[in-house]
C-alpha cells in the first residue's frame, strides 16, 4: 500500500502532547490541525476524535473521512513535520471533499505544502 509509504502514524500519547503544546494550531468548523517540526524529518500524522463527537460510528466516521482527506493532500505535504488532526462536532456529517478542502487551506497557512 503505498499511502503508508508518505506517512508515519502517531500512536504515543507523549507526542499527541508535545505537538498539542508546542504546536501551532489552525481552526475550521470541521477540522482542528496541530503542525509541529520535528527531527526526524519523516512526516508523522495522528488523528484525534472525542466522544463529543458522537457514538462509535460517528468517530469511526470522522476518523475515515480525515484519513481520506488526508490521503489525497499527502504527496504534496513537505516531510519532517508532525500533524494532528482533531475532529469537531461537524466533521462526520460532512464529505470528505469537504474535509480536504478545509485541510488544504490549513495546510497552505501553515506553510507545509508543496
Amino acid at each position: 500500500m503505498i499511502f503508508m509509504d508518505v506517512f508515519c502514524s502517531i500512536c504515543e500519547n507523549k507526542d499527541f502532547r508535545r505537538v498539542y503544546a508546542k504546536g501551532r494550531s489552525f481552526v475550521s468548523p470541521c477540522l482542528v490541525t496541530y503542525v509541529l517540526k520535528n527531527r526526524s524529518g519523516d512526516l508523522r500524522m495522528g488523528i484525534t476524535t472525542s466522544k463529543k463527537i458522537g457514538n462509535a460510528v460517528k468517530r469511526s466516521r470522522s476518523r475515515r473521512v480525515i484519513r481520506e482527506a488526508f490521503r489525497m493532500l499527502a504527496k504534496e505535504v513537505r516531510p519532517g513535520y508532525d500533524l494532528i488532526f482533531v475532529a469537531r462536532g461537524k466533521t462526520p456529517t460532512v464529505k470528505s471533499t469537504d474535509v480536504c478542502r478545509a485541510m488544504s487551506r490549513q495546510l497552505r497557512d501553515a506553510g507545509i505544502l508543496r
